[in-house]
């Protein structure tokens, strides 16, 4: 496969991902976007969190077919609570979250638009 068809599938995915980088730092994946460096992404809870933490760019170039790298970042689909437990019951809080919310939650084209108003050139 090309990169652009393996990115297409990463970015198309519905289901959760995670994020792991070298330190062993983990974050849920609730958006991701194409990026010119790489990847972006929307954390749960991202519009609580500080800009910066809330929205993340990672650098380099996407590799894979699941898993996926993306510089020295490894991106998967997030396991269940026995496999990534503090990831999941931190999806399980931002599904909860959402609920909440219903339908004022924005939409991926409204995500999108906020990377970009957020100086993300996506």
């Amino acid at each position: 496969m090309v990169p652009e068809q393996i990115m297409a599938d990463l970015l198309s995915l519905t289901t959760p991902l995670l994020i792991r980088y070298p330190d062993d730092t983990r974050h849920v994946m609730v958006a991701c976007f194409r990026h010119p460096q790489g990847l972006l992404y929307f954390r749960p809870f991202w519009e609580q969190l500080p800009e910066e933490e809330g929205v993340q760019v990672v650098t380099g170039d996407l590799k894979g077919e699941g898993p996926w790298k993306v510089g020295d970042a490894v991106v998967t689909v997030l396991g269940c609570h026995g496999t990534h437990p503090q990831q999941a019951a931190e999806l399980a809080d931002w599904k909860f979250h959402l609920e909440q919310r219903g339908e004022h939650y924005p939409s991926r084209a409204v995500l999108l638009a906020i990377a970009q108003e957020k100086g993300f050139p996506v």
